[in-house]
């Protein structure tokens, strides 16, 4: 017999960096869960990701056990870091904050692509090229 749901929490979390701290214990304190166990558990399993930010999908269960499902970083995140960004444009129809060539962005597709919502490289990529048009990075051959 399955374990009874009781709560699914969705956080962004750098990895193998959780404290039970805010926004973390803000977001599970709730819940009832072992705030400390879980930021155990996290930073052992994230720890060959330190400094990726990490979604999450924590499923809660009614006897306060949870399991813990990680995804690939953002998409935005993984652009800002292949070209060494800051942040993106607050205008990026007007002002470009940066250049990517299309190897890394398929690069950055073929990464990504298992959380996607299509198993197809090319559309992967132009999925990747709409979000850097949305930061004001160009596009370059």
């Amino acid at each position: 017999m399955a374990k009874e749901i009781k709560q699914i929490v969705k956080l962004q979390i750098v990895g193998g960096e959780a404290k039970p701290a805010p926004p973390i214990g803000t977001a599970l304190g709730p819940t009832g869960i072992n705030l400390q166990q879980f930021v155990q558990t996290f930073n052992a399993k994230t720890s060959n990701r330190k400094g990726e930010l990490i979604p999450t999908i924590v499923t809660i269960y009614k006897d306060r056990t949870f399991d813990i499902a990680f995804k690939v970083a953002p998409v935005s995140f993984m652009v800002k870091k292949a070209i060494n960004l800051e942040k993106g444009s607050a205008t990026p129809n007007k002002t470009k904050v940066g250049k990517i060539s299309r190897k890394q962005i398929r690069e950055i597709a073929a990464k990504k692509l298992p959380d996607l919502n299509t198993k197809d490289i090319e559309k992967a990529t132009k999925i990747v090229e709409g979000t850097c048009k949305s930061m004001g990075v160009e596009v370059v051959d």
